[in-house]
């Protein structure tokens, strides 16, 4: 079933909902996609019988987005479940964020860059050290603009006290501030996702608020511009040997514009070549833009010289890149680290396409509960850091102040990511 406001052809954003484990992430995801027409309520119906029988009534939203079996055994979100969603204005992607795990490298090697975030905080909690964790987290993957879903307000003990929104609200943009967001540009919403209070239908409950529901919220968002007018960067995620074509390389346009006949670099690789044609969606085309998904065929290059993770752009302003003997600074956010990290630990970064093993060269400011620590000896779950990385081999990355898309990395060691971050500084010889 669509929604009444179903159109492709609309402006497509990624929104993201972000939080702590209990906080009501995925029922306020249902319940958004219930009341707007989203989702048939028999299907809700059918999962809130099924959650009945596992002794979890109340999770029938939940289950929607949920749909692995294993997670509805285990009442909690493992994967990040893709669902459309739309707005008068938007035609939405919906990333339902499982506490961490592989959402961060999905987020950062480029499928969904998320332009809004939505931060569900449960009123009778308030903050905790996972809040912290994914506000943080929002800010390092570079997520423009946040709701905050002051969830569960209905709950016992909170009763839609007025008062007590207001404290949530005081104790969540201390902890904005801190991260770097403005609160003064946060839209708050006092609502609750199990009652359906304030989240597409607006509430009787609680007659102090006068703000938005989430659904007017989400559609309130503005539109990111498209950096057509900055130098073209194009990270590359695979290059084909097309029998009476030549090389092809593939790969979605971050900034700039890929235009037919001009040459480009590829870094770190170091190759250039003139670009023959560009093809999107099996038509050949003059020019691409930022989002565009493109192949494009290069002259006198072969498939061996460039390869996934090399960026193009071109020639009178090359990708950055850092060479195995030099460093780069970067900050850094830990969210599932199993024991203490030190100077010469050396995880694998995957930043847009490429994969490269870095070494922790120096650990050079901490930021711990508030506390800031000059050259720590070690790093644990739920620290910031600012640290000096030595790739093991070559490396396309910018900083952030030039180019924030290619900057931000994921770090993961064993079978998981275990940290966030962006390039400040390269460090180049």
């Amino acid at each position: 079933m669509g929604s009444q406001w179903e159109d492709k052809s609309k402006p497509h954003l990624n929104i993201v909902f972000v939080g702590h484990v209990d906080h009501g992430k995925s029922t306020t995801v249902g319940r958004l996609m219930l009341d707007s027409g989203h989702i048939e309520p028999h299907v809700i119906e059918k999962f809130e019988q099924e959650a009945a029988e596992r002794g979890k009534a109340g999770f029938g939203f939940a289950y929607v987005m949920d749909g692995l079996k294993e997670e509805r055994e285990r009442g909690i979100t493992i994967d990040v479940a893709h669902k459309e969603f739309y707005t008068p204005n938007y035609y939405f992607t919906v990333i339902d964020a499982p506490g961490h795990r592989d959402f961060v490298k999905n987020m950062i090697t480029g499928t969904s860059q998320a332009d809004a975030a939505v931060l569900c905080v449960a009123a009778n909690d308030g903050v905790n050290a996972q809040t912290k964790e994914h506000t943080f987290l929002a800010r390092v993957l570079g997520v423009k603009e946040l709701i905050v879903n002051v969830n569960k307000m209905d709950i016992s003990g909170v009763d839609y006290s007025e008062k007590r929104y207001n404290e949530v609200v005081e104790e969540v943009s201390n902890l904005l501030k801190m991260a770097g967001f403005d609160p003064s540009k946060v839209t708050f919403i006092a609502g609750s996702s199990l009652a359906g209070d304030n989240i597409f239908n607006k509430t009787e409950n609680m007659s102090w608020y006068s703000g938005m529901t989430l659904f007017e919220a989400i559609d309130a968002v503005q539109m990111p511009p498209k950096p057509v007018d900055k130098p073209l960067r194009l990270p590359i995620q695979d290059v084909y040997k097309i029998g009476g074509i030549g090389t092809v390389p593939v790969g979605k346009v971050e900034t700039g514009v890929l235009h037919s006949g001009k040459t480009v670099q590829f870094n770190p690789s170091e190759q250039s070549a003139e670009v023959k044609s560009i093809e999107m969606h099996h038509t050949v085309v003059d020019r691409a833009e930022p989002g565009d998904n493109v192949g494009f065929n290069v002259r006198g290059l072969s498939a061996t010289d460039i390869r996934r993770g090399d960026v193009a752009g071109y020639t009178d302003n090359p990708p950055m890149y850092v060479r195995h003997d030099e460093t780069f600074v970067g900050q850094i956010q830990l969210m599932d680290i199993p024991k203490a990290i030190g100077a010469g630990y050396t995880p694998v970064f995957h930043a847009h396409t490429a994969q490269v093993a870095v070494r922790f060269a120096e650990l050079l400011e901490k930021t711990s509960k508030g506390e800031k620590t000059a050259n720590p000896d070690f790093l644990v779950t739920g620290d910031a850091c600012l640290v000096r990385f030595a790739p093991t081999k070559p490396m396309a990355i910018e900083q952030a102040d030039t180019f924030p898309e290619l900057s931000r990395f994921a770090i993961r060691d064993m079978g998981k990511t275990v940290a966030a971050g962006v390039c400040m500084k390269i460090e180049k010889k």
